[in-house]
């Protein structure tokens, strides 16, 4: 339905399921900078190297404990805005 036909609470809810599938991206995005920053860490042996991934699996852990926390007071204030949409479900 186009958004100039919608109301003002459902405009709201529309916005507010796309800032959530966003933000779900991005902790979906961030797993994946742990998962290889600690890959990188497996495999280095320069001492500077390694503190350099160190910091960066730090920096990233934190980065996806901050989005978690988003995420989820987002969800509680608003229950059910994440319900299965077409326009906004993600593939497989």
């Amino acid at each position: 339905m186009p958004t100039f036909f919608m109301g003002s609470r459902q405009k709201a809810a529309r916005s507010l399921q796309l800032d959530l599938v966003r933000l779900r991206d991005e902790i979906d995005q961030t797993r994946e900078e742990i998962d290889a920053a600690r890959n990188h860490f497996e495999q280095a042996v320069d001492p500077t190297l390694i503190d350099c991934y160190i910091y960066e699996i730090n920096a990233a852990q934190l980065r996806y404990q901050f989005l978690l926390r988003r995420f989820k007071a987002a969800e509680s204030r608003f229950p059910g805005a994440l319900l299965p949409d077409s326009a906004c479900s993600r593939p497989g």
